[in-house]
């Protein structure tokens, strides 16, 4: 297909599905079209990992009095098959829940046996506020592990980096 330079019959490319700044380009055909739009699309869905640590502090939720006496640690980021107790909502209750999973894009946890039914008769797993919930039983791994040791409260570090004057004396 060719380009006259009679009057544009052809659409233009707006500036806002590119983001970008430059002079919009022309589509001449659907066919071009369609695999920009579709990388696009993918790229609204691919997570940074610059993002992710954002995203897992508002997936954080507080600790049971146990294990906040147990680790000094207030709060952890939940991770699939983490038990919890929901505390808020619709869905509170003294019962245990596995975590299913963690959307942590849409900020949302999904838990055994909380679900709703839909319209057409299927249940799907309704998404609970990981703030909403109380962890009950971590599942421990070593980065996991890692993330205890370096978030307890007990192991003051009053002197981070410091030296003392005895040491730099020595360095010298």
């Amino acid at each position: 297909i060719s380009v006259s330079d009679g009057p544009p019959t052809h659409r233009w490319k707006t500036l806002q599905s590119t983001g970008s700044t430059n002079i919009p380009s022309l589509v001449h055909s659907k066919a071009k079209e369609a695999p920009r739009r579709a990388a696009e699309r993918t790229r609204n869905f691919i997570i940074l990992d610059s993002e992710l640590p954002v995203l897992c502090v508002d997936t954080t939720a507080p600790l049971s009095k146990e294990l906040r006496q147990k680790y000094n640690v207030r709060s952890m980021p939940i991770r699939k098959d983490d038990e919890v107790q929901i505390t808020r909502g619709q869905y509170k209750s003294q019962q245990l829940a596995k975590v299913i999973s963690v959307y942590r894009k849409r900020w949302v946890i999904y838990v055994e046996r909380v679900q709703r039914e839909k319209a057409n008769g299927t249940t799907v797993p309704v998404g609970i506020s990981a703030s909403k919930v109380e962890i009950s039983k971590l599942k421990l791994d070593k980065d996991r592990r890692a993330i205890l040791e370096r978030k307890d409260r007990s192991k003051k570090r009053t002197d981070k980096g410091k030296i003392t004057e005895e040491e730099a004396m020595a360095a010298e």
